[in-house]
């Protein structure tokens, strides 16, 4: 290991803004149940399933219809 680097020519990480936050939510364990059996068949992690339909809904502006019975 060196005593010294010299970081003068370094450039930012063009990917910085694309970095995910971490974030604590409170998920029902059937929803985490089918999300992880869906991540298996389809070879991802599921939590990574999970971003891809979020940001499917955010990008396409979905909005949830509730009905109070």
């Amino acid at each position: 290991m060196r005593d010294h680097y010299d970081f003068s020519e370094s450039v930012k990480n063009p990917y910085a803004k694309k970095l995910k936050k971490q974030v604590t939510i409170r998920l029902d364990e059937d929803t985490i149940a089918y999300f992880k059996k869906l991540a298996e068949e389809k070879d991802l992690p599921y939590q990574s399933l999970i971003n891809l339909y979020l940001r499917d809904c955010a990008q396409s502006r979905k909005d949830l219809k509730l009905e109070w019975q």
